[in-house]
């Protein structure tokens, strides 16, 4: 059976299943953004003409106002999903309240293109570099044509990209209105071993063991030795996961952006997303965001096959040796992501 198709029929039985609660407007910056308020498929959803680009539709004239009366599937896939997102919203408002307020720094991630009006929310471990690749296509005016020339270091340059914290606050208004809002999600376990082998089992990744794996090692494990706690390259799964759910970490910083949940990265509940695109169905997706960007005739998602994947069988073997206590504590930390973009509860968790 097709992702897609096995997601709708999630979705059916979860939307049957969440309460909903009221949802108010929240508070993005120092004015009010309605984030949450889309009805379904409805024409014109902002009640003005939305702005767009000289001599075509906008990306979200394309998606919400389509020129073909009858929706198509996927268009329909994605309503779903974004109902989805408002759903868990509303259940969970009293958690949204907690924050009512976000700064320029929080939109950090909101990387905006300008000629094509386009804002991605780009989440680490989720074809990220792949997308900012794309998106150094999209705003170099002519500078590149194919995103796989573009070095993956230069990629993440943040000087290659503008992202929507560089704006002032009505222009940061103006664009959360006007440009196609889009997100790529990952199942929330798979998305965070893939991001402990990359950053934790690879000798090259030498920051990232100086920063966190001394840390992690001078916490989680008895009677380290010198040459552990000064190199920090040999983290355990399960230290770094114990290392996650300790309260003091929480407290210490935010989490680093490759393991820290896509609700505080992204702000789902405070922005209205057009279109959550899942790592599943990766190509699918991306290249429906660039058909309605108007690009896709001549540009699409690089595909290649990733020998060094994370997989669903992979992260089964990761949590084998994880207490069920441990489980659960983590999985309260990333339940949001997994109700929010539709992810069932692993079968291999053993959850108290």
């Amino acid at each position: 059976m097709k992702p897609a198709l096995l997601e709708v029929m999630r979705m059916n039985r979860i939307c049957r299943m969440v309460l909903a609660t009221c949802l108010g407007s929240f508070i993005l910056v120092i004015f009010y953004f309605q984030s949450m308020l889309h009805p379904v498929m409805r024409r014109n959803p902002f009640g003005v003409d939305i702005c767009c680009r000289k001599g075509s539709r906008s990306p979200l004239q394309e998606l919400y106002n389509p020129i073909q009366l009858e929706l198509s599937n996927t268009a329909v896939l994605h309503q779903m999903r974004r109902d989805q997102v408002t759903d868990t919203c509303r259940a969970n408002s009293a958690m949204n309240r907690k924050r009512r307020v976000l700064t320029p720094n929080d939109l950090r991630h909101l990387v905006v293109d300008e000629d094509h009006e386009l804002i991605y929310c780009y989440v680490p471990k989720v074809a990220c570099t792949n997308w900012k690749r794309l998106m150094m296509v999209l705003t170099g005016r002519g500078k590149y044509s194919d995103p796989m020339e573009i070095p993956a270091n230069e990629a993440h340059v943040s000087a290659n990209l503008k992202t929507l914290s560089q704006y002032s606050i009505p222009e940061i208004n103006h664009r959360l209105k006007s440009y196609l809002k889009f997100l790529f999600v990952r199942e929330p376990f798979e998305r965070l071993v893939s991001a402990y082998r990359n950053k934790f089992t690879q000798k090259y990744n030498t920051s990232f063991h100086k920063r966190y794996g001394t840390k992690i090692i001078k916490r989680q494990r008895k009677n380290a030795t010198q040459e552990a706690l000064r190199k920090g390259d040999d983290v355990k799964f399960e230290e770094f996961v114990a290392y996650l759910i300790d309260p003091h970490t929480q407290r210490e910083e935010p989490f680093n952006e490759h393991w820290q949940t896509v609700y505080s990265l992204c702000h789902p509940c405070h922005i209205h997303y057009d279109l959550v695109g899942k790592y599943e169905t990766l190509e699918d997706d991306s290249n429906y965001v660039l058909q309605l960007a108007g690009v896709g005739s001549y540009l699409k998602f690089p595909t290649y096959a990733k020998s060094t994947r994370t997989t669903d069988e992979m992260t089964t073997e990761f949590f084998q040796n994880i207490s069920s206590e441990h489980q659960t504590q983590l999985y309260e930390v990333y339940k949001l992501d997994f109700l929010m973009f539709n992810y069932s509860v692993p079968n291999y968790l053993k959850l108290e």
